[in-house]
């Protein structure tokens, strides 16, 4: 799959795409990056209505590719480094969702295995 980023686009609508292709997941959008095995605090969430323009310095646009064999840490890093945007990506347990900071090196298939494992 592929997403397309752009400073018209939406938060919401970027986690809409995500979110079809892996309904166990959740993208969310912070204002400062958060370091490797550390999660994200909610006082830095950024609120889904906000356009993607308004809340990054890089006004790069173009399209992210995304599959099940990638990484979550190596989706994270692309947003960061190619779109100038912080994601945290988080996985469905149960009624929670939880940050996926201890397994960021399982891809996002296996994230959305476990998620659908785990659904009530």
């Amino acid at each position: 799959m592929e997403i397309k980023i752009d400073d018209n686009k939406t938060i919401s609508e970027v986690q809409a795409e995500f979110s079809k292709h892996f309904p166990f997941l959740k993208l969310e959008f912070y204002k400062t990056e958060h370091q490797e095995g550390q999660g994200s605090t909610e006082k830095e969430r950024i609120a889904s209505n906000r356009t993607i323009g308004e809340v990054r310095s890089n006004h790069e646009s173009g399209g992210l590719s995304i599959h099940g064999n990638q990484k979550v840490s190596t989706l994270e890093s692309a947003f960061h480094d190619v779109y100038g945007l912080n994601v945290q990506v988080f996985r469905k347990s149960a009624d929670v969702w939880l940050q996926t900071i201890k397994t960021d090196e399982w891809t996002l298939s296996e994230q959305n295995h476990t998620g659908e494992e785990h659904k009530i």
